[in-house]
């Protein structure tokens, strides 16, 4: 689901070789990228895995609910980040490999955010539609959320190479530039969970990830004409 640049994702895939360029990370060989997505796929496992085994062991504490949807609620936003943090990381860096984790890191997003709408639906409100669409429309916080997650399943449906040559890689880029949207959603989402406490501590920290995500993209969009009218 995340948004890929066919371009960039041509060059990752080009042989080390052929690749101008510092050593060391920039020129990171096939198999070590192969070991490193290994050990990010596990890694983002890992809070799926601890949910597992608090459950099985009875450590949810006395609100399980809350603890679940919490847990879910933040690794969704982690994760969004952390997909959202590949381009630019790869722009200042140079470390083209790091697309061949960009894709991994938004399906997983996908995967907690999927626990998250489903505690939401089936244990919250017990597939009762009628009450979830008064929920919606009713409770700012739900009505973010809600939108965010559905912006997301068309994401990760055309997550597959053979989705990006079915559609063309301009409409494919086209849509998967709504994980911006998707991320504002996001925080807005979480601020409006927030509000009622007036707790909004840990949220302006992922507020202000994000922010700083999308205006270094708007920056490199804005100077991206002016570097092309310079270079003639």
């Amino acid at each position: 689901m995340a948004e890929r640049d066919p371009r960039a994702a041509a060059q990752a895939r080009t042989p080390q070789a052929s690749r101008p360029g510092p050593g060391g990370l920039a020129m990171l060989a096939p198999a070590r990228v192969k070991t490193l997505k290994g050990l990010v796929w596990l890694l983002a496992l890992l809070p799926f895995l601890r949910l597992m085994y608090l459950g099985a062991t009875s450590q949810f504490g006395a609100n399980p609910l809350e603890f679940v949807t919490r847990s879910t609620g933040t690794w969704t936003l982690v994760l969004l980040c952390v997909t959202l943090a590949v381009t630019p990381l790869r722009r200042l860096t140079g470390w083209h490999w790091l697309l061949r984790l960009r894709r991994m890191l938004g399906l997983f997003t996908f995967f907690y955010a999927v626990q998250h709408f489903l505690l939401w639906l089936a244990v919250d409100r017990g597939f009762d539609v009628a009450y979830m669409i008064k929920d919606i429309g009713k409770r700012p916080f739900i009505t973010m959320g809600f939108a965010a997650f559905v912006l997301m399943i068309p994401l990760a449906v055309t997550s597959a190479n053979a989705m990006v040559r079915w559609l063309g890689g301009k409409r494919w880029q086209a849509l998967h530039r709504s994980i911006y949207a998707i991320a504002v959603l996001a925080i807005l989402h979480y601020w409006w969970h927030k509000a009622g406490k007036h707790d909004f501590g840990e949220v302006s920290i992922y507020a202000a990830v994000v922010f700083v995500l999308l205006a270094m993209r708007i920056w490199w969009w804005v100077r991206r004409p002016r570097a092309a009218v310079a270079a003639r």
